[in-house]
This record gives C-alpha cells, sequence and structure tokens, in this order.
C-alpha cells in the first residue's frame, strides 16, 4: 500500500505501512552512535518513542530531537530513540552542541530495509533514501501504542499525542 505525505505541498509517495497501533513493532537493525548494531530486543522492557525524520540538519527535525530530548527527561522507563539517514558522527555532534543528553540516535545508513519495513521510506522526490516524518510510540511489551505519519514533511509531529499514549 503507498501513502502520499507533502513536501511544501509537493505530493510523494512512501513506500511500505507505518506500524500501526495495537500491532506488534516490527523488529530492526540500525547503528548506534558508537557504530554498534542494535535492534528492538537492545530496548526490551523499556518504553520507546521513535522519532524518525529525514535528517537532523533541518529545523523541524532538530526542534522535534530538542523537544522530545526535554520531555524524556521526565518519562519513567523510556528511551526516544532518533531514526533518520544520518551517520552517527553528525547526530552526535548535533547532539554535543545542543546538550542533550535525554535521546539516543539510530541510523539507516547500514539497514535501509527499516525504512521499508517500517514504511516510512520515500518512494520518489528528491529525499530518496531518507525517511518521511513520523513518531511511533512502543511500550515495553513492544506493542505499538501510537503511530503518526506528519502528513507535511515540514511540520513537527504531536508532541502531545505521542507523550499522552505512554500515560
Amino acid at each position: 500500500m503507498s501513502t502520499t505525505v507533502t513536501l511544501r505541498g509537493t505530493p510523494l509517495r512512501v513506500e511500505g505501512d507505518l506500524p500501526a497501533a495495537g500491532a506488534k513493532a516490527p523488529d530492526f537493525k540500525l547503528t548506534s552512535g558508537t557504530l554498534a548494531e542494535v535492534s528492538l530486543k537492545d530496548f526490551a522492557g523499556k518504553r520507546k518513542v521513535f522519532n524518525i525524520y529525514p535528517s537532523i540538519d533541518t529545523p523541524t527535525c532538530a526542534t522535534s530531537t530538542r523537544k522530545f530530548n526535554e520531555a524524556a527527561g521526565k518519562l519513567a522507563n523510556t528511551v526516544v530513540l532518533c531514526v533518520s539517514g544520518d551517520l552517527p558522527f553528525a547526530a552526535k555532534r548535533f547532539c554535543d552542541m545542543e546538550g542533550l543528553a535525554n535521546v539516543s540516535h539510530l541510523s539507516t545508513f547500514r539497514h535501509p530495509e527499516f525504512m521499508k519495513d517500517w514504511g516510512v521510506a520515500f518512494a520518489e522526490g528528491p529525499l530518496v533514501g531518507l525517511t518521511v516524518r513520523a513518531v511511533v510510540v512502543v511500550d515495553e511489551n513492544d506493542k505499538v501504542i501510537h503511530a503518526e505519519m506528519v502528513p507535511e514533511i515540514a511540520n513537527e509531529p504531536n508532541y502531545e499525542a505521542a507523550l499522552k499514549a505512554l500515560g
């Protein structure tokens, strides 16, 4: 099935389906900031907020990272995982410069299959190879409890709805 989002009003197709609330979160392999391969099991027993975006080098992506970093410090048993195609070095540099310690960055650069498996791959347009903007919240049992694909890539996600899903 194909979804459409817009980039400054221009429609772009997205491949795959975003995990739906009530479904089990798909497993994945991504690269951490230490260049280690990680998967869903590495966060077993924790609640997970996946803040998925195209690149930390854009204003909206940077803002969402800052906002989720601020919220994450107040959330028990919860990790915020920022997922993008950025190299771990770029994400670490951004977080170090901003003083952000409550988020972890995971990169798709070695495992682009994540984008199709999680339904966040651009199928066309100038951002092919990067992820769309989405937030997926997963409970400690790996059940999806909130999922939002942001319809306009330049817009921020609904932080309130994502955080409310955590209770």
